[in-house]
Order: structure tokens, then C-alpha cells, then sequence
């Protein structure tokens, strides 16, 4: 390959690793705060997807304006969810939570069967999917991808900002390191977790939102989303912000190679690099340190 190749492989694939990054941020802020690992995360992105394809075809609602409607209606999703469940089955156990999400998991497949068939379905962005910018001659980039880069690198400086630096990004530390102890302390753990939940739909419903505005989704996508956005949670550390959004990088450059060499190859290539970083570092790259 010469080198204009090798610089477009790696560009698509940091524009298509931060997407999985937006992916991923959510499951990494549960895990860090709740030690849940959510496995209908990637069923609601796919949900956000085909709430936004639905304002956008009955309604006629852009696909940017859908964000507006879509993002607090996946807070509060998720911070009932929490609330109202998945709370009731947090413990030193992780089986019943993730009986529970399995479980939301296959309501939120067939929901979507039933109501919009299996049939594929986009967000028409009034044509920014297809517009591009030229770096330099034969080499060019996505406005719609380079948007969705910047909103990942935005949400990961956001929750690095807000796990570090606030008064609830303590609190969410204290009750992660130890919950018992956190309660002692006068902070309600339930609301806490709930809180963390809706942070976490909330970006997924912007990711699920960039999802149908980038490729056509279906009902049944959910699982594919869980695990790109579980493999970047992996590669780059549990509970590590800025590690997810590096990992979704490295996943989305090694898809990139192997989509270049043959398009088969692509999604075996990023499991192929989740699998050795697991067995070099089975921490992840960047693990997030205690403190």
C-alpha cells in the first residue's frame, strides 16, 4: 500500500473507532460506578436509533433536531430502568443483572420486530451522510463522521471531567470503591446509581441517533453494537474513560486494516486484536487506577 492508503485506513478507522467509543462510554460508566455490565446496552442504542427513525419519517423531524427529543427521553429511560430494576438486583453476584438485561434485551428486539418488521431503516440527514472534506488530493474524510469524532471526544472529556472534578463524580467514586461505606456517609446509593444509568442512555441515544444517520439499522443489531462497544471497554481498561475512547480507536483502526486487505477480514481482525490485548494485558491498556 502506499502511503495515501495507509493514511486513509488509518483516518477511516479513528472516525469509525469513535463511534464505537460513544458506544462503549456508557458501559464503562456503569461498570465503574456499579460493576453492571448492561447486555441490552447495545438493544438501546439500537432503540434510540428507531425512536430518531421514527420522529424522522412520521414526523419529518431532522435528524439533528431528533437528538433534542431523544436524549432526555433516554435519561429518564434509563434512570427508571435502573431505579425500578436493575437496582433491586445489584450484588456481589453478577448473574441476576445480567439475567435481567438479557432479558431486557430480547423485549427490546421484539418490540422493535413488531412494530417496524425486520426491514432495515436510516435517518436521513439531508444528505450530510454523504458529504465529505478533502485533506489533500485523493484523500478525503466524512462530515458525519468527523461530527460523531468530535461528539466522542467530547462525551469522553465530559465524563473524565465529571468522574474526576465534581462533587457527584465523588460520590460516584466513594460508592463504587465502597458502597457500604458511601451509604454511612448520607449518599443515596439507589438515586446514584439511577443517575448513572440515564448518563449512560443519554449517550447512547446519541450514538443510536449517529447510527441510523451513518449505516441502516434493524431490530436485531443490538448484540453486533454490545459487542464492539464491550471490546472497547476491554481493550482500553475497565472504567477508564479516556481508555474506552482509545480502545474504540484501536478497534476501529485494526476493522480498517482488515477491511483493506479483504472486506471479510474486518470485523475478524478487531476480534483477533481484542483477544490478544485480553491475553497480554487482561486489565485493558489503561485501566482506570482506584482513588
Amino acid at each position: 500500500m502506499d502511503i495515501l492508503s495507509v493514511a486513509d485506513t488509518l483516518v477511516q478507522g479513528i472516525l469509525l473507532g469513535s463511534l464505537y467509543a460513544l458506544f462503549a462510554l456508557g458501559l464503562s460508566l456503569m461498570f465503574g460506578v456499579m460493576r453492571l455490565v448492561n447486555t441490552a446496552h447495545g438493544d438501546l442504542v439500537i432503540l434510540a436509533g428507531f425512536f430518531g427513525v421514527f420522529l424522522n419519517l412520521v414526523f419529518g423531524v431532522s435528524a439533528f433536531t431528533t437528538l433534542i427529543a431523544v436524549v432526555p427521553l433516554a435519561f429518564a429511560l434509563g434512570y427508571g430502568l435502573q431505579r425500578g430494576v436493575l437496582n433491586r438486583t445489584l450484588s456481589r453476584d453478577p448473574l441476576p443483572s445480567l439475567v435481567v438485561t438479557f432479558g431486557l434485551s430480547i423485549i427490546i428486539q421484539n418490540l422493535l420486530l413488531q412494530l417496524f418488521s425486520a426491514d432495515t431503516r436510516s435517518i436521513s440527514a439531508g444528505g450530510l451522510e454523504s458529504r465529505s472534506i478533502e485533506i489533500v488530493p485523493q484523500l478525503s474524510v466524512g462530515v458525519l463522521p468527523v461530527i460523531v469524532f468530535i461528539t466522542a471526544l467530547l462525551a469522553s472529556a465530559g465524563f473524565q471531567w465529571l468522574f474526576s472534578s465534581t462533587r457527584i463524580g465523588r460520590a460516584f467514586r466513594a460508592t463504587s470503591d465502597d458502597g457500604e461505606a458511601a451509604l454511612l456517609m448520607g449518599i443515596n446509593n439507589e438515586h446514584l446509581y439511577a443517575l448513572a444509568t440515564g448518563l449512560a442512555v443519554a449517550v447512547l441515544g446519541v450514538a443510536g441517533i449517529f447510527q441510523g444517520m451513518r449505516t441502516t439499522i434493524s431490530p436485531t443489531d443490538g448484540p453486533a453494537q454490545l459487542i464492539y462497544a464491550f471490546e472497547s471497554v476491554i481493550i482500553g481498561g475497565m472504567g477508564s474513560f479516556w481508555g474506552t475512547f482509545l480502545g474504540g480507536i484501536i478497534l476501529g483502526v485494526a476493522q480498517a486494516v482488515g477491511f483493506r486487505f479483504d472486506p471479510g477480514w474486518g470485523i475478524l481482525v478487531g476480534h483477533l486484536v481484542f483477544v490478544t490485548v485480553l491475553l497480554i494485558r487482561p486489565m485493558g491498556l489503561f485501566p482506570r487506577t482506584s482513588g
